[in-house]
């Protein structure tokens, strides 16, 4: 039986490690500490769950998170008593806005040794708000048939409500008495007859992914309520409606775009798919792509031209201001797709959410209509040619290293399927304006649920672990911000090629009114670190390249090493990219309304 009965807290451990682990949990990242020795112990014993140490536990936090991204299952994360777990809250935050299942266990001291001062001990109950999706602190260890049962269910049930009714985290709080490490105690060996083979019996693999989440096909009968509620109807009555594919990392990226292209095919609507989505990884699926609709509706002309009557959006919104101040001012009757319980509407428009996923909404549509030609649609593809080609013509002729060239770059020359991840700030907003369709079936990810900075670095290498050779592409003040997940490195499988764009301090200032207002500027907001990053490399055993020609850029991204981590830095002029951007942006559409 695996069970370690050297004493109490071996068995009460084992326990929950080896429920876990039959469930269906396969990685535990674990952070160094003395209260969590029992945890420790027994998820390094347990062969079948790949047990990661992390110094940092912030850093463990995003990597476990960026670990559940990639494999859509849980991950738990363990550490001592004290502020270590305050570490994790950042990772815990973005783990709920972007509904990412992960399993946080805190190691305490019992009961009778908080509030009086024994030391390396905080309130760590309920030490997260409201973030987890469910939160509870367990008993401490006992060796009782009784106890040992709802430590069973228990763990059974944190298990389900990380993935149910909308994935994010757990956060058990599990106190221990001395001895925490495995000494031999007389009463644990002992009670080892007790304990049966049919313990763990009832316990099989399973994936609590919600089922709106399945593409099970809808309930289909005369009088149903969801036919009683079903808009499409009303969809296919209207020529000047569009859809809005935001922000999304979907497990089974290729299903989800075909869902997508089939409701626009048969609505003949056009679809404005946000640069952290992979519909343009995938473009020859969906004839009525819109990549360029933030520079088309800086025209007030077009903008207006432009206004629909109904919008469909599918998950959380783009990150394009313009989209948002558009959507503001027409205020069109909106529906949103999505099968989480999440309110994904910040405009407060005339919005009605359906919770399911787009993969079952488009199980019960009809084979496309043949409708006659539509106008409404006929303009937003003209628009996306023209401007798609005049981005694309400018793009081409800019030989300097610039800072808007670079993820236009990246959507033509990264290997096929390659998963990279996009840092906050500058990094995915020139995603949005500049990614070109394309069909490598690249595989974005980003922390875009709160959209900090924190746990950069940590989060890519959660991705790209054990998985594909990936690309993170970051500014620096970013990449500054978590250099401890560089300690990864001996434990990292896999590679991660880190883009750098370094331009000495935060570019998305720039683009503020404080801009203006210099001092304080400079040293407040756009906080330059002068720092030289290939001594900082060297520091952490990290291969560094200064990359100055587009060429030498083509040649190191395809193909991608298979091992390790490397860093091309590529440094850029802030001030100078802020008015390309200023610039060029509106001038894209102009001319053609």
């Amino acid at each position: 039986m695996p069970v370690d009965f050297r004493n109490t807290n071996s068995v009460w451990a084992s326990i929950l490690v080896e429920t876990l682990q039959r469930l269906g949990l396969t990685t535990a990242v674990i952070c160094p500490g003395s209260r969590s020795t029992p945890l420790a112990v027994a998820f390094a014993q347990n062969e079948k769950i790949a047990a990661i140490p992390v110094l940092d536990e912030r850093s463990a936090a995003f990597f476990a998170l960026g670990i559940g991204k990639q494999s859509g299952l849980p991950v738990a994360v363990v550490c001592t008593s004290g502020t270590a777990g305050a570490n994790f809250y950042p990772a815990i935050i973005e783990a709920r806005e972007s509904r990412i299942p992960l399993l946080i266990l805190t190691a305490d001291r019992p009961p009778e040794l908080r509030d009086c001062h024994s030391g390396q001990t905080i309130d760590q109950v309920k030490l997260y708000g409201n973030y987890p999706n469910w939160q509870a602190e367990l008993a401490v260890p006992s060796l009782e048939m009784g106890m040992l049962r709802y430590l069973r269910q228990i763990i059974v049930y944190a298990w389900e409500r990380s993935q149910t009714p909308t994935p994010g985290s757990v956060h058990l709080n599990i106190p221990f008495r001395d001895p925490l490490a495995p000494i031999p105690q007389f009463d644990a060996q002992s009670f080892q007859s007790q304990l049966k083979e049919d313990f763990f019996t009832s316990i099989t693999p399973i994936t609590l992914v919600p089922w709106l989440c399945q593409g099970t096909p809808l309930p289909s009968f005369p009088g149903s309520a969801w036919e009683r509620h079903y808009p499409l109807p009303e969809w296919l009555q209207c020529d000047k409606g569009i859809i809005i594919a935001g922000v999304a990392q979907p497990a089974k990226a290729e299903e989800y775009v075909k869902a997508i292209a089939r409701l626009s095919q048969t609505l003949k609507w056009p679809v404005l798919a946000e640069g952290l989505s992979p519909l343009r990884n995938y473009a020859d699926l969906n004839p009525y792509l819109i990549s360029t609709y933030d520079m088309i509706l800086r025209s007030p002309q077009l903008s207006q031209q432009l206004t629909p009557e109904i919008v469909i959006q599918i998950g959380d919104l783009p990150t394009s201001k313009e989209l948002r101040e558009w959507l503001q001012i027409t205020q069109p009757r909106q529906w949103i797709i999505d099968p989480s319980h999440h309110n994904l509407d910040p405009l407060h428009g005339k919005t009605t959410h359906l919770r399911l996923s787009i993969e079952q909404l488009t199980s019960v549509l009809p084979s496309p209509p043949s409708k006659a030609e539509v106008p409404y649609l006929d303009l937003w593809c003209n628009l996306e040619a023209k401007v798609r080609s005049a981005i694309d013509q400018k793009m081409a002729s800019e030989n300097d290293i610039f800072e808007c060239k670079i993820p236009w770059l990246l959507s033509e020359i990264l290997p096929p399927g390659t998963p990279i991840f996009i840092a906050n700030s500058m990094p995915v907003r020139d995603v949005e304006f500049f990614w070109q369709p394309n069909n490598l079936g690249i595989q974005p990810f980003f922390n875009r649920g709160a959209n900090g900075i924190d746990g950069t670095l940590s989060t890519a290498l959660g991705i790209a672990h054990q998985n594909q050779s990936s690309v993170m592409l970051t500014g620096d003040l970013a990449l500054l911000h978590d250099t401890n997940g560089f300690l990864l490195k001996n434990k990292f499988v896999g590679h991660l090629t880190i883009i750098l764009i370094n331009n000495n301090g935060g570019g998305i200032f720039e683009m503020l009114p404080i801009a203006k207002f210099d001092p304080p500027f400079e040293e407040f907001f756009a906080t330059p670190q002068d720092i030289d990053f290939s001594q900082l490399c060297a520091t952490y055993g990290v291969e560094h390249q200064l990359v100055t020609d587009w060429e030498k850029f083509k040649y190191l991204l395809n193909p991608l090493p298979v091992r390790g981590m490397r860093v091309l830095e590529l440094r850029t002029n802030r001030k100078a990219d802020a008015r390309w951007r200023q610039d060029n942006l509106r001038k894209f559409s102009s001319g053609i309304g």
